[in-house]
């Protein structure tokens, strides 16, 4: 069976790779059509991209809209997280956010994912969420994995996810949490089904 994977983050759709059921396809989308994620939520988000990239490709889609939430700063950037101080690289977007932190001792924060399946053909859909608590770092440690993982330390850790590496990202992040209970559900309903 084959899924398209409705996002252009080529990182984003790795991670996702790792995660699908070995029957399971997973390809990129190829399309023109640019969805404006205009939700004040991630579940909206990830909906309105997923139901989209659906009708336009007329195939089943996977979404998913992801962010960090600090709580001291009031669950900034949220679901800005990828357009905050948009046009400037990550380590720049994490500099800002060190600094905004620069005088808080409070530093527990969580990343939050949430991952939409959406069937065009039978007009089936379904969203789950899986988050990752933890605490942001004083500095920026690592260059693995992407986006905010250098200043993010899962709680039992003590290195951030820049540092730590795929190996455990894949078991604990929230991507990872989001989608392992996305596929499973998928299949306990029929929806997914491995060919005979």
């Amino acid at each position: 069976m084959k899924i398209f994977v409705a996002s252009k983050n080529e990182h984003k759709v790795h991670e996702i790779k790792l995660l699908v059921p070995k029957f399971v396809e997973l390809e990129l989308i190829k399309t023109e059509l640019d969805v404006e994620e205009t939700g004040e939520t991630f579940i909206e988000n990830s909906i309105i991209k997923a139901i989209e990239y659906g009708k336009d490709v007329v195939q089943p889609v996977v979404a998913d809209d992801s962010g960090l939430c600090i709580d001291v700063l009031g669950g900034f950037p949220g679901v800005m997280s990828a357009r905050y101080m948009e046009g400037a690289s990550y380590t720049e977007k994490m500099e800002s956010i060190l600094q905004l932190m620069k005088n808080y001792e409070e530093r527990t924060a969580r990343f939050v994912c949430v991952a939409t399946y959406f069937n065009p053909i039978n007009n089936f859909l379904i969203s789950v969420e899986g988050y990752v608590e933890g605490s942001i770092s004083r500095e920026i440690r690592g260059t693995q994995g992407f986006g905010y993982d250098p200043i993010f330390i899962p709680n039992g850790y003590e290195m951030t996810f820049g540092e730590l590496g795929e190996a455990v990202k894949d078991k604990i992040s929230h991507r990872s949490r989001a989608f392992k209970k996305l596929f499973e559900l998928l299949i306990k309903v029929g929806e997914l089904k491995e060919e005979s």
